[in-house]
């Protein structure tokens, strides 16, 4: 089945709906219910696995016990045929007039050259030890031995066969002895030979439990006409309120102070003069609603600050004090728990002194929705106007990101990537030299087979970067902030080139590298500290050149913040300890010149600067500057 997205469309958010919706992810419990010595079991699957495959084990037993006296078998026939043949027993039975002379005469010439397993061993016997009695079937065996065959006996040919049969025995009492480990190389053996190219089609992941409602796309639009009460998805000519699905819950507010949570349909009834309407989350802590409201028992007016986050469908809620005519004067829904400024103009005919003032929600403490609140004034109120936008009272919501599930988290699991508020943004680095700006939804997930780092973007951020130019064929290093805003989006920060690569990247302050140079089969070190090699630029900046040929191997040495090296170790250099891959290219031309940005709106990097004289050498590296190598008759740098 082919599934097209529209455009603007999640594809992650569209695979989580599909594990959500359909059985594309479904649990299945089996009740395998199997015969076992004669009864009825029920067993899990390790059981049956540990039954087949203790049974598998007994039976290679047996097949090896009728290996073994197979074996056994030949060689002790082959035994007796020798000797048969070698000490010319056969010259014995030609004057044998009867059968019975025969038997009797083969059968005392054949015991002066073997001894059975239950006879003493005589002083100075040097007769073959059997493995078994010798019987009348084997001197029946010998008389049918051909003429032809003894005339081509070969005693050499002979003993090789034998010695062969010895080893092959010796093998199978070792393996008897060994019979688990001979066990686990069957299956390796079955799976060696039926498992080429049948490798497993699917991919082991680990998923979060997906609520539907998380993954839903808004396929509907809600809809609402607040003075006859009615909301839903039928009513087009009403006034638009947000996008939603067919599955959401809506939460109603009324000018009579009540409330409810209804389920979302064509056109759902929900009571007259609704004031405030929206899609409803279960358990949502951070939306907070701000209140303020007419008492018409005490004639006061009360404000209050609470949430909704655990209801009943259908049933209205009073957010007053309960008394009847009591209405609303001042409503508003914040979804970081934001408290405003609010000003509160009292009845001109009232008898207080000041009629016009100011009245800050942030006083407020977030309580339950059947609290009664505080007193606002105890006159009547004409009217409350919002003065000035709040800010959050609630806080910075820590966020972890959890590399196993690849999804943000506010339970704790995996990194802390720090606390965000309204605005804060993610970054996200990627292998193929991209970087992506994303918001921090927990609905969000990421692709860790593409991901170098996933951080909290801060002002002060800069990414560093080692990155080969496919077309001029040289190493850059390159610093920068971000400088875009959209979200969503991917941005190249290396040449669009069939060989250029990413070789490292890092967020770190002061990131440092160690790394290897391989010229004409000889491989060189170095060190750089990125921040002092290249000053902070553009991020369309190429950058300044580090080598005319691509890096062998990148190691990081700097403290371990967030920086993370793509390149893996060479073969020939030392073992490390960080996550490296080797990257082995064909040398390419060199070029020697400056390398400045690519586009107008990026600086420009300085001109590189060759190293000429002694005192040259000596200076620091300045952003620009060619590294130039001396290296001893070893091939090592000094």
């Amino acid at each position: 089945m082919l599934i097209e997205l529209a455009p603007g469309v999640s594809p992650d958010v569209t695979i989580d709906a599909l594990y959500a919706f359909t059985d594309c992810e479904i649990s299945v419990s089996p009740n395998a219910c199997v015969i076992l010595d004669d009864r009825p079991y029920f067993m899990d699957v390790d059981e049956i696995l540990r039954i087949t495959t203790k049974h598998t084990r007994e039976l290679l037993g047996k097949e090896l016990e009728i290996e073994k006296n197979a074996l056994e078998e030949k060689w002790h026939f082959a035994s007796l045929e020798k000797i048969f043949i070698e000490n010319r027993v056969y010259h014995e039975i030609e004057e044998c007039e009867t059968w019975e002379a025969v038997i009797s005469t083969i059968d005392s010439e054949m015991r002066r050259y073997i001894r059975e397993p239950q006879e003493e061993l005589l002083p100075n016997d040097n007769r073959l030890l059997l493995t078994r009695k010798f019987t009348e079937e084997d001197i029946l065996r010998l008389t049918e031995i051909k003429i032809k065959r003894i005339s081509k006996f070969n005693a050499f040919k002979a003993d090789e066969y034998l010695n062969q049969l010895l080893a092959d025995l010796e093998k199978v009492k070792y393996h008897i002895a060994h019979l688990t480990q001979y066990t686990i190389d069957y299956y390796k053996k079955l799976k060696e030979k039926y498992g080429k190219d049948r490798g497993r089609k699917t991919t082991i992941a680990v998923f979060d439990n997906i609520e539907a409602t998380q993954v839903v796309a808004n396929n509907a639009k809600l809809y609402i006409n607040r003075e006859e009460g009615f909301i839903g998805m039928g009513i087009k000519k009403e006034e638009f309120v947000a996008d939603c699905s067919d599955i959401d819950d809506i939460i109603v507010f009324r000018k009579d102070g009540k409330c409810i949570v209804s389920r979302i349909g064509d056109k759902v009834f929900v009571g007259k003069n609704i004031i405030y309407a929206a899609v409803w989350k279960k358990g949502d802590e951070r939306t907070t609603y701000n209140m303020i409201y007419h008492d018409q028992k005490t004639m006061k007016s009360f404000s209050k600050r609470f949430n909704v986050n655990a209801i009943i469908r259908d049933k209205e809620y009073d957010l007053t004090a309960g008394n009847e005519g009591s209405y609303v004067h001042y409503f508003s829904a914040n979804q970081n728990g934001e408290a405003e400024i609010v000003q509160v103009t009292l009845h001109p005919r009232s008898k207080a002194k000041i009629k016009v003032f100011d009245y800050d929600f942030t006083q407020l403490a977030i309580k339950g929705r059947a609290s009664q609140g505080n007193t606002v004034s105890k006159y009547p109120v004409k009217k409350v106007e919002l003065k000035s936008a709040g800010k959050s009272t609630l806080g910075a919501r820590k966020i972890w990101f959890d590399d196993i599930t690849a999804r943000l988290n506010t339970d704790g699991r995996g990194r802390l990537l720090g606390a965000f508020d309204t605005g804060d943004k993610i970054i996200v680095l990627m292998k193929d030299g991209t970087y992506e700006l994303t918001d921090y939804e927990l609905t969000n997930k990421y692709n860790m087979a593409e991901i170098i780092s996933i951080n909290k973007l801060h002002p002060d951020l800069v990414i560093s970067a080692i990155h080969f130019e496919g077309e001029k064929g040289i190493t850059l290093v390159k610093r920068f902030k971000v400088e875009t805003t959209s979200l969503g989006q991917k941005f190249s920060f290396i040449m669009e080139h069939p060989k250029s690569k990413l070789l490292y990247a890092s967020t770190h302050p002061e990131p440092q590298v160690e790394y290897q140079i391989k010229i004409k089969s000889k491989t060189f070190d170095g060190t750089l500290n990125l921040a002092e090699f290249i000053e902070v630029k553009g991020w369309k900046a190429l950058g300044n050149k580090l080598s005319d040929q691509m890096l062998t191997h990148i190691k990081d040495i700097s403290a371990p913040v967030e920086a993370i090296v793509i390149a893996e170790p060479s073969p020939s250099s030392s073992p490390s300890t960080t996550n490296a891959t080797t990257i082995q290219e064909p040398d390419l031309p060199s070029e020697d010149e400056t390398i400045e940005d690519s586009s107008e709106e990026s600086q420009t990097s300085e001109p590189d600067k060759t190293a000429g004289s002694d005192s040259d050498n000596n200076k620091p590296l300045k952003p620009g500057d060619t590294i130039d190598f001396d290296v001893d008759g070893q091939g090592r740098l000094f």
